[in-house]
């Protein structure tokens, strides 16, 4: 194994979560075809809960982990580097074993407080079941992420996110192969099939698991830095270890909730707001959740990956930079990592806004709400991404207060603006989930400005050149947008036929995309954000393996 760079290793894990994510809404087509639009919500609802779990059974622990062993490495204190990650362990597996009793006892209650008692649709009975069937993958994610992060940690990131890809790649197999032989060749209902699809999770868990433990028992000698215990490390007890793991997972533990929170506010207000207030049928409502928590959110992971990758990188470094007193390099990262963010994000987002139906269409099929919401609720990706990214920032440099007050801010937000927003858009002629999706949007700012306004205050963050960065972006972007109007004039973007549609979005994807690389690349953007030596070594690279293929 080989230690990455920042900017290598946010390669890296944005490569492979972009595959991961990309498989994950490539097999959606499919899975989509097999189980019906209405039924997603059903799949929608056990990843909701089971996402609101997970947050609570890892307590944030992975990525404090990833920190902790950064910053004992930095420190040279390698001894306790390992005690921390043994004590890690124990305490994963302990609330791994609670989360999945309680989430398994639950299930019942849980369900009654998604559904109420509104009929033609999913029955309580289902939801419970597939609630339970999704619990088992609590007994194996917490591990496997606390493993993860101990490598991450180590700045070892190709091992981690090859097991994401390899994890994915196992789940997706058993969602098509499980769902279809249990509805069309078992003839075991829909809810059989949707119970064998989310528990894919749990499969794809266990051999993931298996990978990571055998890449560290294979690389021990590597890992394990045999050195004298320093007089320092001595004084540090296993309580003082577990103090400072909870310590650092507590802010992780309310960034997952929160997230987590964003959704489970729809999943009880959406579909009930819909219904009894504003004359929307069970099945519109559901078919509305459905794309907001599950198809919809398939897509925009597509930009979500890039911050996950990002923070999978930004953790460990930042972390080293920061207990190294190399305050100049944070902020340089700190910028970095919010332009790269906006360079990649904006235009996708855009796009995908203005291609909605045709994306849609193929991906799913025609449909009737899937445009209508993923028009609008595709911006929800960009701002997540920046709020992933700031608050990711903020724990690495240990500003906690400022975590909570950012994290309660944009939740509370949500909590308090969905309903009469989404009562607003309604009266104002809109579509009333329009103010669901406004209400997430608003409370994304809140945190996200929160973030940068801490930054500045406490590290000395200058956003100048972010912000010069941002204009010609945004320069960029709205002219692609003209290419991609002016190409409509020639080639319609709509069409109920899949096959045209993935063509018709392979056109206006390419063409718009060189269109906003070419501007970029001219105005330097590229330059200013990835650096000049970066793209000098990917030319060189590329003309040596052109020179390579001629001879």
């Amino acid at each position: 194994m080989k230690k990455n760079s920042f900017i290598k290793g946010a390669f890296i894990a944005t490569l492979a979560i972009f595959v991961t994510k990309f498989l994950g809404i490539v097999y959606v087509i499919p899975f989509y075809q097999i189980i019906g639009e209405q039924n997603g919500s059903l799949y929608g609802y056990a990843y909701t809960i089971y996402n609101l779990f997970l947050a609570l059974s890892t307590v944030g622990i992975p990525p404090a982990m990833s920190k902790l062993i950064s910053e004992y490495n930095t420190l040279g204190y390698f001894h306790t580097k390992e005690r921390a990650y043994k004590l890690g362990k124990i305490v994963m597996l302990i609330l791994s074993i609670i989360s999945f009793i309680v989430l398994f006892a639950f299930a019942p209650s849980i369900a009654h407080a998604i559904i109420g008692d509104a009929t033609g649709g999913n029955s309580i009975e289902d939801i419970t079941f597939v609630v339970r069937v999704i619990s088992t993958a609590i007994l194996f994610v917490p591990l496997l992420s606390v493993s993860k992060g101990y490598l991450q940690g180590h700045k070892f990131i190709s091992p981690s996110s090859f097991s994401q890809i390899l994890e994915q790649v196992i789940r997706i197999i058993v969602i098509l192969v499980g769902s279809y032989t249990f509805l069309n060749i078992f003839n075991l209902g829909m809810t059989n099939a949707i119970g064998i699809a989310v528990f894919g999770a749990t499969i794809g868990a266990i051999a993931a698991l298996c990978y990571i433990l055998h890449k560290i028992h294979k690389n021990k000698d590597q890992l394990n830095t045999t050195s004298e215990q320093t007089e320092e490390e001595k004084k540090i007890t296993n309580k003082d270890i577990l103090k400072k793991i909870l310590g650092y997972s507590l802010p992780f533990i309310m960034f997952g909730l929160t997230m987590s929170v964003y959704q489970f506010v729809d999943m009880l207000t959406v579909v009930k707001t819909m219904t009894n207030t504003l004359g929307y049928t069970i099945d519109a409502a559901e078919s509305v959740i459905g794309v907001l928590n599950t198809w919809g959110a398939k897509l925009n992971n597509i930009i979500i990956a890039i911050s996950t990758g990002l923070t999978t990188s930004l953790v460990p470094n930042i972390t080293s930079s920061f207990v190294a007193k190399k305050y100049d390099d944070v902020r340089r990262k700190v910028n970095q990592s919010i332009q790269i963010l906006l360079f990649i994000g904006l235009p996708i987002a855009v796009g995908l806004s203005i291609l909605a139906n045709p994306v849609f269409n193929a991906f799913y099929g025609a449909n009737t709400w899937g445009p209508i919401v993923f028009r609008y609720s595709v911006f929800i990706a960009v701002g997540t991404c920046l709020f992933n990214t700031t608050i990711i920032i903020l724990q690495s440099l240990s500003k906690y207060k400022a975590v909570f007050i950012s994290l309660f801010s944009g939740a509370i937000a949500k909590l308090i603006l969905n309903i009469p927003l989404m009562n607003l858009t309604h009266t104002l002629g809109l579509e009333g989930f329009y103010g669901a999706i406004t209400a997430t949007l608003i409370g994304l700012i809140i945190s996200i400005t929160i973030n940068l306004i801490v930054l500045n205050k406490t590290m000395k963050v200058n956003y100048s050149n972010t912000f010069k960065s941002l204009l010609k972006i945004i320069l960029s972007v709205l002219v692609m947008c003209i290419v991609i109007f002016l190409l409509h004039l020639f080639i319609p973007m709509y069409s109920d036929s899949r096959v045209i549609s993935i063509i018709i979005v392979s056109i206006y994807g390419i063409l718009g995309g060189l269109t906003y690389f070419i501007l970029t690349y001219k105005t330097k953007v590229i330059n200013d954000i990835f650096g000049k030596k970066l793209l000098d070594t990917i030319k060189s690279k590329f003309i040596k393996r052109q020179k390579t293929t001629n001879q």
